[in-house]
């Protein structure tokens, strides 16, 4: 099966989002920066601390949801050249098969992929717990069920 595809900026960065949020650690800070911040407006509401403390880990609160939500995202985005480009994707039964517009190509075994993360616009195919590569579901159009297929055969799911 073959397709080709660009990336959509606004996916990109949802599909971003998506993997900062699966990562555990990214996960536990999460949660225990909001029950910080629920405890501290708590209280707050029974004057137990000063609204300075309830200001700075409100504070505390909206630096790290901009970081993951818009701050991270929107760097690696920037940086990557890979985003802005024109693919060629071959899924083949032995190999997953990458090339540019540019003409230069590369080619990974099945095995070479630690996992997969199915998002609802990308496949997120994982070599390692950082490094992925994002196809896009739109690629496929009715051919959809056929790369999931392909993917669930050869890469065990996250």
């Amino acid at each position: 099966m073959q397709v080709e595809f660009s990336y959509n900026k606004g996916q990109v960065i949802q599909a971003l989002r998506y993997h900062f949020l699966t990562k555990r650690e990214i996960r536990l800070l999460v949660i225990l920066v909001n029950v910080f911040a629920i405890f501290a407006a708590i209280l707050f509401y029974l004057h137990r601390i000063l609204p300075l403390a309830f200001l700075l880990s409100s504070v505390l609160w909206m630096c790290l949801m901009g970081a993951l939500w818009f701050f991270l995202p929107y760097s690696i985005y920037r940086k990557e050249r890979t985003f802005k480009d024109h693919f060629t994707a071959a899924l083949e039964p032995q190999h997953f098969f990458l090339s540019t517009s540019k003409g230069t190509g590369r080619s990974w075994s099945w095995r070479e992929f630690s996992n997969y993360l199915e998002t609802p616009h990308f496949f997120h195919l994982y070599f390692d717990s950082r490094s992925f590569f994002l196809l896009p579901k739109s690629a496929f159009g009715e051919g959809l069920a056929d790369a999931r297929a392909i993917l669930r055969e050869n890469i065990k799911k996250a």
